[in-house]
């Protein structure tokens, strides 16, 4: 049964980080630093890299909307939200349309493990899902 779920699994289009995943780099990453620190630094990653274009960017809402063309296309939504003064977390949504024969799952979860560890590089990661 294992096996036959983890087969589906490689086949979703479509991850969203929350503090209830059981894969734990895919669970909430909580960081030190103020919202607006978290945000722009975010914000910046995004900018950077070469493969993305920020289509939308909302503080009020704590969201950043990212068109990704490589290495196939997919939307991705980065929230960030402020836990308290100096305690920020952070939350990625991504989704591909594209159908791969091996599966589009590895690559969009390699994505946001390497978003989680460029904004680790910048601020200090607390901790992951509600019991860090």
């Amino acid at each position: 049964m294992a096996i036959l779920l983890g087969l589906f699994t490689r086949f979703k289009r479509q991850i969203e980080t929350t503090d209830k995943q059981t894969d734990d780099s895919l669970k909430t990453h909580y960081y030190k630093g103020t919202f607006n620190q978290v945000f722009d630094s975010v914000e910046q990653i995004f900018k950077e890299d070469a493969d993305c274009h920020v289509t939308t960017v909302s503080k009020e809402h704590g969201e950043i909307a990212v068109d990704i063309q490589k290495p196939f296309p997919c939307f991705l939504i980065a929230t960030i939200v402020s836990v308290k003064p100096m305690e920020t977390a952070v939350d990625f949504t991504i989704s591909s349309e594209k159908f791969a024969m091996l599966g589009t799952y590895p690559e969009l979860k390699k994505r946001i493990v390497a978003y989680y560890k460029r904004i680790s590089q910048i601020h200090t990661n607390i901790g992951t899902g509600k019991n860090y």
